[in-house]
């Protein structure tokens, strides 16, 4: 049977809640307009799998403090601005199934509000004196825009090979993750080593989490993402990147030339996608996947005592690798 987000989240419901109306009143502002999009924001989020590894990890290093509450709602704050911005660059309309800032209120605005949102975080760090928090989500943001700026890079000859794709994935996805676990753990006070096991942890589970979305691509159309979206959006993901290393000069050259070209065409995404099934890309994307999850277990029970936290965090690493969308 399936695992469900709310019986993960069980251990840390209550702080969960209490976290919701914190980080509200962390983003609250004087001027209408920017508390009427801020409200807007909240209102609109996701599952709260960042908060979720924060809270856990300092329940399972030993406690939740008040500094764990400012931890999450940090990266919640770094986050979100990044994606306000991602937006305004990508001209995304939708964001979660939702309207995008930029799409309800225009670009200028939108990015006005992405500083602003950056700013309400540094503030709340530099106001309390949370330095260590500040600089783990300072250097994952700093990670995620070179690892963006690297696959945009490589992106536009589709070169990329397997080393770059873990570069790349691991700054943008999982240099994330990574920090959200330090938080916790140094939120409740443990070891600088134990940080950094913390942190291993989660860049693992990262990994692990963006091969499963590399994966949806090559899954059923009525789960997940819409099927072949990264292949129009010529993207080199890890099941393409291990085919087409299978592949003879004039199929690749086949490949790339369609991937180049005719992406737009449903006809060449569906036969990029029969060559990626032919060429094992899914089997060794898979198993490359259940690699990573099998290192976090095994950090996971290394560092950390048996606890409902630590099993909880077992059951969102299972989460990430088992989820449909």
């Amino acid at each position: 049977m399936p695992l469900h987000i709310d019986d993960i989240q069980a251990p840390i419901q209550q702080e969960m809640n209490l976290f919701e109306q914190k980080f509200r009143s962390f983003m609250q502002s004087k001027v209408f307009l920017l508390d009427t999009i801020t409200h807007y924001i909240v209102k609109r989020k996701g599952k709260q799998m960042r908060p979720m590894f924060v809270f856990l990890t300092a329940g399972a290093c030993g406690g939740i403090t008040e500094k764990t509450y400012r931890g999450a709602s940090l990266i919640e704050l770094l986050h979100t601005a990044t994606l306000v911005h991602d937006d305004v660059v990508d001209d995304s309309m939708y964001r979660r199934g939702f309207f995008s800032i930029n799409a309800l209120w225009k670009n200028k605005i939108a990015v006005l509000v992405g500083d602003y949102l950056l700013s309400r975080g540094l503030l709340l760090s530099v106001d309390n004196g949370d330095f260590d928090l500040l600089q783990y989500v300072s250097t994952a943001v700093r990670e995620m825009s070179e690892g963006e700026l690297l696959q945009i890079a490589k992106a536009r000859k589709l070169d990329i090979t397997e080393e770059i794709y873990f570069e790349v994935i691991r700054q943008k996805t999982a240099s994330l993750i990574a920090s959200c676990c330090a938080v916790g753990a140094s939120s409740a006070g443990v070891s600088p080593e134990t940080v950094e096991k913390a942190k291993l942890f989660g860049e693992k589970v990262g990994i692990a989490f963006q091969i499963k979305d590399d994966l949806f691509d090559y899954g059923d159309a009525e789960i997940g993402k819409p099927v072949g979206i990264d292949i129009k959006e010529k993207k080199m993901t890890l099941p393409l990147i291990h085919a087409l290393s299978k592949a003879s000069w004039l199929e690749k050259r086949n490949i790339i030339y369609l991937i180049k070209n005719k992406s737009h065409k449903s006809s060449a995404v569906a036969e990029v996608i029969s060559f990626v099934k032919n060429k094992g890309g899914i089997e060794y994307a898979q198993e490359k996947m259940m690699n990573y999850y099998n290192e976090a277990v095994a950090i996971l029970h290394e560092f950390l005592p048996e606890n409902t936290y630590r099993n909880s965090l077992a059951g969102l690493l299972q989460y990430t690798i088992e989820r449909v969308k």
